[in-house]
């Protein structure tokens, strides 16, 4: 029942203008909110009832059972540890959570999963509307001290409503509130203290440490050490932005030089991106921290380093470091200096979780270092029981703090991965570097999806056109099984064409804000890895209901134009439908079928009627500029038991690839000016900004040194450009140009409509359209899946929500989707590079490329057949940089043998197993043959690698791979 009292809780805010307001909360104070334990004699048991009656966790500091009472510092600092299965019967005040909301959203994201969890037992107890737990704020208390008198209050609650039958457990790290707890009669410990009894050393080894309880000087001893500058306090940092003297930007590490980095500014008409170079400069700065910059005087602007740093220059990394700081390391020969700055604060901190491996140390060392994935990382100290175990395993690592005094940043164990170099385990390595989301679907999901068997009802045929008599096909690549889409060409009555686009309906099973709905936005996208996909949908839906499978009747989205015989367009309609797909080609089936003047099928003839109409299309297309860039995609034949690589190919487009996606580009820029036409405000859209002239400055650069001038000023020039660059005698120049224009763009984007006043700003360079958005994959894409809504709302297929027309809303889940989006990509690389690398593992061979880059000490070399692009470090057999470097020409000069760019070469290829961090692909010059250098073809019957004169090594970048769709 709710109690007849009732609490106000007042207080004054001083408004911008100065004046002063008066602000009342009235809060009903209750005395039903149940405490949660099955022990308890007056709460009602329900589902709600979590708490165990009889529970022992082995802990001998309180050794009869208990229930652990959490404060917001434990949370916030000590989740990697509640989140271990030992800890259960946990019970979390609704005072803590908000805090931790207010404080950290991922933290509070990861609380509430363990919450969520039944077997976990966290029960979160409602004390801010509980009679017997409320706290009036006194005058003069701070918030602070507020909470934690709460926090007390909560625990000596629960002693006196279970008549002390089960003891309270306080963990709090606060010294002052546990001294309070215990002057009370209450059994409070630190985190620490609790979990020292359980004599489980990775327990320890998993709480953050307080930067107090590192004594450098102790264990680091007396060497000298670099001194970073301070900070500059956040406050006077602020007044620095305003006033135009400092600027905030994204801080991003450099992947081929620890020493370098750039700043991508914000709000900023003079920079859009400042270099930063030096460990002093880089002040602390960790990759993907959002900081606060100092520019310097142009006399002090630096030049990005021409060397390659590898794995070899980490291990010497101090003395790099101790010569760069005492100026003994030369940057590159080239003049031209870059706009620089340097770090002076750290807004805020975008640290995660790292994988890696402990470096070794001295027996019973006390502190270790620990060796990241990430070679944008540094190496990070933690403290560690368990160095002799962990001694050939993946570890995961999170950063605590870095003192100014510490070369290295401070951080603490969370947890080991699995066995260095088990395939399994470097797949964990891939989604946890890469933050995907990869649990099983919660039981809350699957509780969601509708029950089998699933039929048409009589009221879904009243509310869609029905189309099951349209010859629709879908066309994608071998063994798809979630086929968004499908397409169909018709031949009308005044000889204009109908095609039609025709997408899973996938909101008519994902309804908003359900958990289903949650889990997908929180997800974003369907995951591809070489030999795994990690679906943003259960595969009830993604593979079954939604999947538009040859033969099934299912439910679509369909995007119908009347056309002209050249393309032209005269009515666009979109509506609800139900289709039966009469077939689920390949793409190679589709074009096997068209190019066969012996098939005159229906569905032939359909696919030919779209080949006319999509030909038409896409000249236009190029014709307003749109750009045809290049990437090495390549595609792995694996074994059926073990999923090991047994072959690599290039990909193979066809005729049909680009058929498809030409009505998928059709079918997306029709629904974007749509959407926008509805909704101005909140519409989904998908841009992609014009380059910075100066990106182009490598490819100018490099087309020069064969004669070609490249011009970028607009998408057509550059698009003009690339088509008139071609070589007669090397036909793999222009694929490689493309190839270096593709590195010149920008990234792609969702963003809300409101959020943009000019629609200039709504244009996608790369296709030269100027509006567009995602409207063709909803089964693995979630952006998809909100254009549905926004386009069915619109045209009163179906009812809108309030989050639906909120820009604000909707600007942060495109801010989450584009975050998803680049870290799927960035996964679906690592996986290609994984499975590259178990290919070559136990094979060596020659192999064709092309020199793709020239840098101060190194060749970066691209072999076209495995797509892949590898870095030559110019070293004789001593470890010596050898070759004369010419920035200008792009050459490099060894024993008289002059190398250009794109210059055709052999290279021996194996794979170096020396560091057991990242093993790598490694190669060795064939051809042209330089003495000393060079090393001789393979012999067939030489297969070991200690036949291979091992000279030079490299690791191996990935080309961005394409999705297949």
């Amino acid at each position: 029942m709710i109690d007849d009292t009732r609490r106000l809780n007042s207080f004054l805010r001083k408004t911008r203008r100065g004046h002063v307001l008066k602000i009342t909360h009235e809060l009903y104070l209750r005395t039903d909110i149940p405490c949660g334990s099955n022990a308890c004699q007056q709460c009602t048991i329900d589902e709600s009832t979590l708490l165990d009656k009889h529970m022992n966790n082995g802990n001998s500091l309180v050794s009869t059972g208990h229930y652990l009472l959490v404060d917001t510092n434990v949370v916030l600092q000590q989740v990697d540890l509640l989140e271990d299965p030992l800890f259960t019967n946990v019970i979390v005040p609704q005072i803590v959570l908000d805090e931790v909301r207010h404080k950290s959203l991922a933290i509070y994201k990861r609380i509430r999963s363990v919450i969520s969890i039944p077997e976990r037992k966290f029960f979160v107890f409602i004390n801010e509307f509980n009679k017997n737990t409320f706290v009036l704020r006194k005058p003069g208390e701070s918030p602070n001290d507020r909470n934690d008198r709460a926090i007390r209050k909560i625990s000596q609650f629960y002693n006196e409503h279970l008549k002390q039958q089960i003891p309270i457990v306080l963990l709090t790290d606060d010294i002052a509130n546990r001294d309070l707890a215990r002057q009370e009669g209450l059994l409070a410990f630190s985190l620490k203290e609790y979990v020292t009894t359980f004599n489980r050393p990775e327990l320890l080894d998993r709480l953050v440490l307080k930067e107090e309880s590192f004594d450098l000087e102790k264990d680091i001893g007396k060497r000298k050490e670099i001194i970073f500058p301070e900070h500059v306090p956040l406050s006077e940092v602020q007044r620095g932005i305003k006033s135009g003297r400092y600027l905030q930007g994204t801080f991003q590490a450099s992947r081929e030089n620890y020493l370098e980095a750039n700043v991508f500014v914000q709000d900023s008409e003079k920079y859009n991106q400042l270099f930063v170079q030096g460990y002093r400069n880089l002040n602390r700065a960790v990759h993907d921290d959002i900081v606060a910059v100092e520019v310097l005087q142009e006399q002090e602007w630096a030049t990005p380093f021409s060397l390659v740093i590898d794995d070899k220059d980490d291990d010497q990394g101090d003395l790099v470091i101790e010569q760069e700081e005492t100026g003994l390391v030369v940057p590159g020969v080239s003049s031209k200096k870059t706009a620089s700055c340097r770090i002076v604060a750290i807004i805020k901190r975008n640290w995660r979780q790292y994988c890696g491996i402990l470096q070794e140390s001295l027996p019973g060392a006390k502190f270790h270092l620990f060796l990241p994935h990430e070679r944008r990382i540094p190496k990070i100290r933690i403290e560690s029981r368990q160095a002799e175990e962990l001694k050939n395993s993946r570890v995961m690592v999170q950063i605590d703090h870095w003192p100014r005094l510490s070369r290295y940043p401070q951080g603490h164990f969370i947890k080991t991965l699995g066995k260095l170099g088990d395939k399994e385990t470097e797949n964990e390595v891939i989604l946890a570097e890469n933050d995907i989301l990869h649990h099983e679907f919660p039981e809350a999901v699957l509780d969601c999806l509708p029950k089998l068997p699933w039929t048409i009802t009589a009221e879904d045929l009243a509310t869609r056109v029905d189309l099951r008599e349209f010859c629709i096909v879908s066309i994608d690549p071998p063994g798809c099984t979630d086929i968004d889409d499908a397409l169909h060409c018709r031949t009308l009555e005044n000889g204009n064409y109908e095609c039609g686009v025709h997408i899973a309906d996938v909101t008519h099973f994902v309804r908003p804000n359900t958990a289903l709905d949650l889990e997908a936005r929180e997800r974003g996208t369907t995951v591809y890895l070489t030999d795994r996909r990690i679906d943003m949908l259960p595969v009830l839906l993604s593979g079954n209901l939604c999947s538009l499978r040859g033969g099934e009747e299912r439910f679509a989205f369909s995007v119908r134009w009347e056309m002209t015989p050249d393309a032209k367009i005269v009515h666009t309609q979109f509506h609800k439908s139900i289709i039966k797909s009469k077939s689920a080609m390949t793409y190679e089936q589709a074009q096997t079928i068209k190019d066969d003047s012996g098939i005159n099928d229906e569905i032939a003839q359909s696919l030919r009627r779209l080949h006319s109409i999509a030909a038409q299309l896409r000249k236009r297309r190029m014709d307003k500029g749109a750009l045809v860039l290049e990437s090495s995609e390549v595609r792995f034949q694996l074994d059926t038991e073990t999923h090991d690589p047994l072959s690599v190919m290039n990909k193979e487009l066809r005729e049909t690839n680009w058929l498809v996606e030409e009505f998928m580009l059709l079918a997306n820029i029709s629904v974007a000016e749509k959407i926008y036409e509805l909704f101005p405000d909140c519409a989904c859209l998908r841009k992609h900004p014009a380059p910075p002239i100066s990106n182009f400055d490598p490819l100018v650069k490099a087309a020069d040194t064969k004669g070609f001038l490249i011009k970028a000023n607009t998408g057509k020039e550059l698009a003009d450009s690339l088509d008139q660059a071609i070589l007669s005698a090397h036909p793999y120049f222009n694929t490689m140009l493309r190839m270096l224009a593709t590195r010149c763009m920008m990234q792609a984007v969702y963003f809300c409509s409101g959020f943009e006043s000019d629609m200039k700003n709504f244009e996608h360079y790369g296709l030269a359209t100027p509006i567009y958005t995602h409207f063709t994959s909803p089964i693995r894409r979630y952006s998809d899946v909100l254009v549905h809504r926004l386009l069915a709302a619109g045209i009163n297929a179906d009812a809108t929500f309030p989050d639906l027309l909120n820009k604000r809303v909707l600007q942060q889940i495109c801010n989450n989707l584009n975050y998803r989006h680049r870290m799927a990509q960035y996964a679906a690389r690592a996986s290609v590079d994984l499975h590259t690398h178990l290919f070559f593992k136990n094979m060596h061979t020659d192999e064709d490329g092309y020199v793709f880059g020239v840098r101060k000490n190194a060749l970066q070399i691209l072999l076209p057949r495995y797509g892949l692009e590898t870095t030559l470090f110019l070293r004789d057999k001593e470890g010596k940089s050898v070759g004369e470097f010419n920035e200008e020409e792009a050459t490099q000069t060894i024993n008289n043998m002059t190398i250009h760019m794109f210059d055709p070469v052999t290279v021996q290829i194996s794979v170096d197993t020396n560091n057991v961090q990242r093993q790598r692909i490694q190669i060795h010059l064939v051809k042209p043959f330089i003495d000393g250098f060079s090393v001789s073809p393979i012999i067939k019957n030489k297969t070991t690698l200690e036949d291979i004169d091992d000279t030079i090594t490299t690791p191996v970048k990935r080309l961005k791979v394409k999705s297949s769709k």
